[in-house]
């Protein structure tokens, strides 16, 4: 009888390092930018220290930046946080004539 192993991974969101879900994604692209960033600082001719200084800096912000959400909304409170905002605070209706027909509709 053949013997196989389970994935007991399933269904458990993905994790590096402690970075939950789309924070992972966040960083790499932060990543990216900041390699392009120093790229471009480089062909322009700035000095190799202060670039790599600047980049240097603003990687470390990204990775607090990114740690601090990360701790902050967990998983997937920061797309709930984004999605709530944009949620209306309240509906004005100017003109009743729609409430008119809604009324209509439901009467006959």
């Amino acid at each position: 009888m053949e013997r196989f192993t389970l994935n007991k991974g399933v269904n458990r969101p993905v994790s590096f390092k402690g970075l939950q879900a789309q924070y992972i994604l966040y960083l790499g692209i932060g990543l990216v930018v900041l390699l392009l960033l120093f790229a471009m600082g480089y062909v322009l001719g700035i000095s190799f220290w202060t670039n790599g200084v600047a980049c240097g800096f603003m990687g470390y912000l990204l990775v607090e930046g990114v740690f601090r959400m990360n701790r902050k909304y967990g998983e997937h409170g920061l797309k709930k946080r984004m999605a709530h905002r944009k949620v209306p605070m309240g509906i004005k209706v100017r003109d009743r004539e729609f409430i008119r027909k809604q009324d209509r509709k439901k009467h006959g």
